[in-house]
């Protein structure tokens, strides 16, 4: 069986992801590579999209009648009395002189953008923000035709910087999932010793690398329509412990494994 059917029918079959116990590991890790892949498609598009939505919009910014501004000694300096707003799609640029205008003010306008403060800088990605006062930058003096500069030099790098940052995401989903799977062997066998089953860790590795594709791919769904699943970590828990026991229960109690 190849290993794009071995993940459809993990999907529903306990009795085929019993029978992995006997492939080979190395069938078995490439599985394991292939789900993760899988499951960070959602967010490496998003991430993509979100960052060259962001560079365009700055660019629009820059080149739309946007007002000068100043950052030095830790305060912003804007030509202008009223704050400054620019939307492109989903992303939100916000210039604020005046000091109206706060972190929380912005992350309730938007779930995507960035804003120049009076004396921080926020940032929101996906509703959560992250705030960055401009005095732990001592020194900073930065202009209109320096952050013109910035963004040109970031448009230019993201060729290369998006497929390397979208890399680094699948290298630290696959360890996760890794983890997760050495961790759920570790359960398995006490499953595994209350339906008196002669399995050996390494054929528990096996069957709980298989056990989790259910719960990866459907949370990899919901994240593709960005939808938040309540009890999220509980539900991929017990449904993977839940396939884990029934697979681990289609193992004949008189096999011998060696």
């Amino acid at each position: 069986m190849n290993v794009f059917k071995q993940l459809i029918v993990s999907l529903y079959s306990p009795k085929d992801i019993a029978a992995t116990r006997h492939q080979g590991i190395g069938k078995t890790i490439l599985f394991v590579f292939l789900l993760s892949l899988i499951s960070i498609i959602p967010s490496a598009i998003y991430f993509s999209n979100m960052v060259t939505t962001g560079v365009e919009a700055a660019e629009d910014m820059l080149s739309s009648g946007m007002p000068d501004f100043e950052i030095k000694n830790g305060t912003l300096t804007v030509e202008s009395n009223e704050p400054y707003i620019q939307q492109k799609d989903d992303f939100t640029i916000f210039l604020d002189g005046t000091g109206e205008m706060t972190s929380t003010d912005v992350e309730l306008r938007t779930q995507n953008g960035f804003a120049l403060l009076k004396n921080e800088l926020v940032f929101v990605a996906d509703g959560q923000s992250q705030v960055s006062p401009y005095s732990v930058m001592e020194g900073l003096a930065v202009n209109k035709q320096d952050f013109q500069g910035l963004v040109d030099s970031v448009d230019a790098s993201l060729v290369i910087a998006i497929p390397l940052v979208v890399l680094m995401i699948y290298l630290f989903s696959s360890a996760v999932l890794f983890i997760k799977v050495t961790l759920f062997a570790v359960f398995g066998l006490l499953f595994k010793n209350s339906l008196q089953r002669t399995l050996g860790y390494r054929h528990l590795w096996r069957i709980c690398a298989y056990s989790i594709t259910l719960p990866t791919i459907f949370f990899t769904i919901m994240s593709a329509f960005q939808a938040t699943v309540p009890f999220g970590s509980f539900i991929s828990w017990f449904v993977t412990f839940l396939m884990m026991y029934m697979a681990i229960k289609e193992v004949p109690p008189e096999e011998i494994i060696s």
